[in-house]
């Protein structure tokens, strides 16, 4: 039972991340483009935490973990530099 919502969960990513880089491309707005940036880590976050779960291993949810700091940080920093120009006063 866990394989079909294992395999459930990915297709549903998996979409979720095709709709995102549509986003991504076609957005008519450079906020658009932060959201759709952030919210493709977060759908890698969950598919990483998929295939811990599917390989029983937490591994992969340290890994998730790293992700998803180093996601924050970036659109932190890509919202700043969006808004003033410059990263690092």
């Amino acid at each position: 039972m866990i394989e079909y919502a294992l395999n459930f969960g990915f297709v549903c990513v998996a979409l979720a991340l095709l709709m995102n880089l549509y986003r991504l491309t076609m957005g008519p707005s450079t906020a658009d483009r932060v959201l759709a940036v952030d919210t493709m880590a977060i759908n890698a976050i969950a598919l990483l935490v998929l295939y811990g779960i599917g390989q029983a291993t937490a591994m992969y949810f340290e890994g998730a973990l790293l992700f998803a700091m180093f996601g924050f940080v970036s659109t932190v920093a890509y919202c700043k530099f969006v808004l003033r120009g410059d990263i690092i006063e």
